[in-house]
């Protein structure tokens, strides 16, 4: 990643800062407009991520404990990608989500369901292809308005070369009823909300062991993925 991804993105890609509906956003959203400084080159080039060690396993979710968690077994992939459809070598790609029973392995959260374990990474190959072993997470409830549910996804974080090129998105299931009344995916411009769903790819399924699905990441351009501010 260079200096040159450094700019405001397009309009009509990525969310509003502040989307009423969302109504978390109420005390996060600034008040007056940015006030945009240039980056140095500390800020671009470091500290670096390259010597950051992933292990073997990290991308399985389904060997992190003593036994296998409960759900449906899934495969998710896909590449990171630049404007022109080119791969983002060595991207550092990190999940975190919910188990199938809808819960965060997190002490803030208090739904009334069991634990499973949910945080793991890898990095991206020279071809910018990217796979994970995970359980398919559950909707849960979360009260930001009369009884709202959020739909099934999978929180991802991309890291380039740098902490400063840090990039936050969540990947929905295709066709899911609830995303309908998800206050956090209609925050997102109807044009481009597509983009955070995966599809469903029946070819690189494990025949009589996982579902697959294939989620490919834009960074940028006008079929960039949404990506959080």
């Amino acid at each position: 990643m260079t200096q040159d991804l450094y700019h405001r993105p397009d309009p009509g890609t990525h969310p509003a800062n502040l989307s009423p509906e969302y109504k978390s956003t109420g005390g996060r959203a600034p008040r007056r407009p940015a006030i945009v400084l240039p980056q140095t080159l500390s800020e671009i080039t470091g500290p670096l991520l390259d010597s950051e060690h992933v292990g073997d396993s990290e991308n399985d979710l389904t060997k992190q404990r003593a036994g296998e968690p409960l759900g449906e077994r899934i495969v998710v992939h896909g590449r990171v990608l630049d404007e022109n459809g080119k791969a983002v070598p060595q991207a550092m790609v990190e999940i975190w989500q919910c188990n199938a029973a809808g819960r965060y392995h997190h002490p803030g959260d208090q739904h009334d369901a069991p634990l499973d374990p949910n945080f793991y990474r890898v990095r991206a190959d020279r071809d910018g292809h990217y796979q994970f072993i995970t359980i398919k997470p559950g909707a849960y409830p979360w009260k930001n308005h009369h009884n709202a549910w959020r739909p099934a996804h999978i929180h991802f974080s991309l890291f380039g070369p740098a902490f400063a090129t840090r990039l936050i998105t969540q990947m929905y299931f295709p066709n899911d009823p609830l995303l309908a009344y998800d206050p956090i995916y209609n925050a997102v411009p109807a044009g481009a909300r597509e983009r955070l769903q995966a599809a469903f790819d029946m070819a690189s399924t494990r025949p009589e062991w996982a579902l697959a699905y294939r989620f490919d990441i834009v960074l940028r351009g006008r079929n960039a993925t949404p990506v959080e501010s």
